[in-house]
């Protein structure tokens, strides 16, 4: 089979045929989808009923994996997945709905919110591949903004006055938008504040995008108020209708997207129904600004 790409928006977001993500991948497969995904920033599989393992051997051909470890707060005990496997389901060790006040669940209600994979990280994530293994019939879609075409969009006194910003990202930004900040100071530890370039220049194709994630905070010279209605102007700004890819799911669709050039959340679903989400993070290799002290 030959891997043919079809577009579902004119400039965001590709459809990819003739492969098998079951098997083993080529050098020049491989070549073509990371092509794929410099142009598209989000490719989209469809019937790829793989296992853990084998999404983790697909994921490896881009790139190192990510660990897991300082973007939950769920304890070792009680983690449903293997290494290198991020769990972004509803579910408990047992494979059954987490209980609606559970903290894990509040916690991942966060998901909900625009942002970016691991930006909270010091080195930021380079490709989130996601495995929908049993999806919901309404709701539960995922919504990706193309962050490129959002700063071209920007006039040009805009893209000057953003152009040398750095933001502080954390996880106890976002998850206090929610107003949940039941968090040990182990947890507030793990959570510290990193920083990160407002805009971000992809290293293949040289094209600027905003960096943005509801996990920003503020920025560095900025009071906090006018950081924050900021960010939520050029959010608001970067997820208007004619930047988004809706993705519906079907049961065994994997899709893969850049985090250096996208931004993404889930949308609400009835949390009753069981929903088995499987992620592995291609690691990113080097940091947007030097963390100094963050």
């Amino acid at each position: 089979m030959t891997i043919d790409i079809r577009p579902l928006t004119p400039e965001f977001a590709g459809e990819v045929s003739g492969v098998d993500l079951t098997h083993p991948l080529t050098s020049a497969e491989v070549a073509t989808l990371e092509a794929g995904m410099d142009r598209f920033a989000v490719l989209v599989y469809h019937r790829q009923a793989v296992t853990d393992e084998q999404q983790k051997a697909f994921s490896l051909n881009f790139g190192a994996l990510e660990q897991i470890e300082g973007g939950n707060v769920t304890q070792a005990k009680d983690q449903r997945l293997g290494a290198f496997m991020a769990d972004v389901s509803n579910l408990d060790v047992n494979h059954k709905p987490l209980a609606r006040d559970d903290r894990r669940r509040m916690f991942n209600l966060g998901n909900q919110l625009w942002h970016s994979d691991s930006s909270f990280r010091a080195i930021p994530a380079k490709y989130s591949i996601l495995s929908g293994r049993i999806t919901v019939d309404n709701g539960g879609r995922t919504e990706f903004a193309d962050m490129r075409a959002a700063y071209d969009a920007l006039d040009a006194a805009t893209k000057a006055e953003i152009e040398d910003l750095i933001c502080e990202h954390s996880l106890l930004y976002s998850r206090g938008t929610l107003g949940f900040t039941d968090l040990s100071d182990g947890e507030r530890a793990m959570f510290k504040p990193v920083r990160q370039r407002l805009v971000r220049t992809h290293p293949v194709t040289g094209r600027k995008s905003l960096y943005l994630a509801s996990h920003i905070g503020s920025i560095i010279g900025w009071p906090v108020p006018e950081a924050r209605a900021f960010i939520r102007d050029l959010t608001e700004h970067a997820t208007q209708p004619q930047f988004l890819y809706k993705h519906v799911w079907k049961q065994y669709d994997m899709v893969m997207w850049d985090n250096r050039s996208t931004m993404h959340r889930v949308t609400r679903f009835d949390d009753t129904q069981v929903r088995d989400m499987r992620r592995t993070t291609v690691a990113g290799d080097s940091v947007t600004v030097e963390q100094l002290a963050a």
